[in-house]
């Protein structure tokens, strides 16, 4: 292979994220509501049932399946069967950045809006409750930040040999932000919170 055949074999290649495959990808729908003429952001309790941070808050959503045809898709479907409600009751579904999180996820959030959420009966296999909060509210309200730092420990049979410094060497100290949102007795924080954050940003942008 000469170094024409690699410029055209690459000349075409829509840049993206390397080893997207091997991540695990979800979305989640911001949902945005009136009440009392209002608007408002609907949030969930995860059921103490379920097997992953149950009692959490979070947005509706989950991990895209093989017959979702796109991130949006996902979004809307998990809402519905969250949310107990059609999918025509979500409209004008918007997408805002997409967020790479440690671990290896993806998530892709949407924002939407919700007609009459009188008709809302939460599925109670995945969903404690939900709740509501006036966006004029979160707009006013600054979160609680913390850092979480993050050690690196190489497994046991590292090849120190092969590495400038060997056991010495100087990992970089990492370290993640974790947002805290409080309203009444609800706490928001982990990547909801996070993502609620640049939503809010993006209204003051």
């Amino acid at each position: 292979m000469n170094i024409q055949d690699i410029l055209n074999q690459l000349a075409y290649k829509e840049p993206g994220i390397m080893g997207r495959e091997n991540f695990k990808q979800s979305a989640v729908l911001i949902p945005l509501v009136e009440k009392n003429n209002q608007a408002h952001l609907l949030f969930e309790v995860r059921s103490m049932n379920l097997r992953r941070q149950p009692g959490d808050i979070c947005f509706p959503g989950g991990r895209i399946d093989p017959d979702d045809s796109t991130p949006m898709d996902c979004a809307i479907r998990e809402t519905t069967e969250e949310l107990g409600i059609h999918f025509n009751q979500i409209t004008d579904v918007t997408p805002i950045d997409y967020v790479v999180a440690d671990m290896g996820r993806i998530i892709y959030p949407y924002v939407g809006r919700i007609s009459d959420i009188n008709t809302i009966r939460p599925n109670e296999a995945e969903v404690g409750e939900v709740f509501y909060v006036p966006i004029s509210h979160l707009r006013q309200t600054t979160p609680e930040s913390y850092k979480v730092n993050i050690e690196v420990i190489p497994e046991d049979n590292f090849p120190f040999d092969l590495i400038v410094g060997g056991e010495k060497y100087n990992w970089q100290t990492r370290h993640f932000e974790e947002l805290f949102y409080r309203y009444e007795d609800k706490v928001i924080w982990g990547l909801t919170a996070k993502i609620l954050s640049h939503f809010l940003y993006l209204l003051e942008d």
